[in-house]
């Protein structure tokens, strides 16, 4: 019964060990100095199996409403509250068909193998802190939009909300959709979590819904603040808090 455990166990960390070995190999030709423009398909699959590898133990069970709403082309970006860490990743996973890029804070993309990967799906780093570099991320998320190379997505509450509650959005960050004439596409998500606590041993059940889609003529019409505050109350209808 040993031996077999035994066996059982060295054929499993075989299997884990050749596709991160792979990853971490492929990791090191990006480059961490380099911002790309075009999306690699195969840093993108890489991604997206890297991802399902790292999530099967986790024991999630997603509940995805809406997906029918979003319209079929990649000039959409995508907003969504931030509840946990889970929430990127779970939604590019979701949503593959889009190839979603993420708006995202600097100290994601110095992440062993992920970071490096990432950067070469176009996602960007965002300085919040810095107005002059923020505008700079926008621009440049708003040019791959209008190119329709990824779709665009990113949490306009800047950080993650530690207790739950909605927080106030930044204004600045609609203007990615404002300046590529794309649709804005609202995610609010749900009950994320709690997969820290209960991955593994419990199954976690998380809901994500499409509670709003703004076309790009209503996007051209309405002042950044006013597709904001629609973004946040439409989160806030579903979310109660």
């Amino acid at each position: 019964m040993l031996t077999v455990l035994w066996v059982i166990l060295a054929i499993l960390s075989v299997l884990f060990f050749i596709p991160a070995l792979f990853l971490y190999i492929a990791s090191l030709f990006v480059s961490t100095k380099k911002e790309y423009d075009t999306d690699s398909p195969f840093y993108r699959k890489l991604l997206y199996k890297g991802t399902d590898a790292m999530l099967w133990p986790v024991r999630i069970h997603m509940h995805f409403t809406g997906k029918e709403k979003i319209p079929k082309t990649k000039r959409v970006f995508f907003v969504y509250n931030h509840v946990s860490n889970f929430d990127p990743l779970l939604l590019y996973r979701e949503l593959k068909e889009w190839n979603i890029a993420f708006l995202s804070k600097e100290e994601n993309f110095h992440v062993p193998v992920f970071g490096r990967i990432v950067r070469r799906c176009c996602f960007m780093a965002i300085d919040r802190e810095n107005p002059k570099e923020a505008l700079k991320s926008i621009n440049r998320a708003a040019e791959l939009l209008k190119r329709e190379e990824v779709s665009i997505g990113a949490s306009p509450e800047g950080t993650r909300s530690k207790t739950g509650v909605l927080l106030p959005f930044h204004d600045g960050v609609f203007k990615v959709a404002k300046k590529a004439g794309a649709y804005v596409v609202v995610v609010c998500i749900r009950d994320t979590e709690k997969i820290s606590k209960q991955m593994v041993f419990h199954r976690s059940d998380v809901y994500y819904d499409i509670v709003d889609v703004i076309t790009p003529e209503e996007v051209a019409k309405e002042s950044v603040h006013a597709i904001s505050d629609r973004a946040w109350h439409a989160i806030y209808q579903l979310t109660g808090k």
